[in-house]
């Protein structure tokens, strides 16, 4: 059974997921330009399978999912404001930053102590 804590975090997780793969698949690429800039793309690919990799570590149960929600919080700090700075995806950001506050809180526990 999983806390409501790892529940949401898992369901933060996959919600930022598809959010980036689909807002870089669809938006991005409709819109070109600085959209579709290898930097750019690149990070938004590594957030949504940072966060598809932190839900699955979380669902396993593996004692190694604090690092892992570690990285992703910071990688979807970088994709909001990335995705902000660029502009017109203002769901994709939502989704990083809930997830990154999500995640952050996971950290926790590696950290203290």
């Amino acid at each position: 059974m999983m806390s409501p804590q790892v529940q949401k975090c898992i369901d933060d997780c996959l919600a930022c997921y598809q959010a980036c793969l689909s807002t870089a698949m669809g938006h991005c690429l409709e819109v070109g330009g600085a959209h579709v800039e290898k930097d750019h793309m690149t990070l938004m690919m590594a957030c949504a399978e940072i966060c598809r990799t932190a839900a699955h570590f979380m669902l396993i149960g593996s004692d190694h999912h604090p690092y892992i929600c570690a990285e992703c919080a910071e990688i979807c700090d970088q994709c909001a404001r990335d995705c902000k700075r660029l502009g017109g995806m203002e769901l994709c950001v939502a989704a990083c930053e809930r997830c990154a506050a999500s995640c952050r809180e996971m950290a926790i526990p590696m950290t203290a102590g």
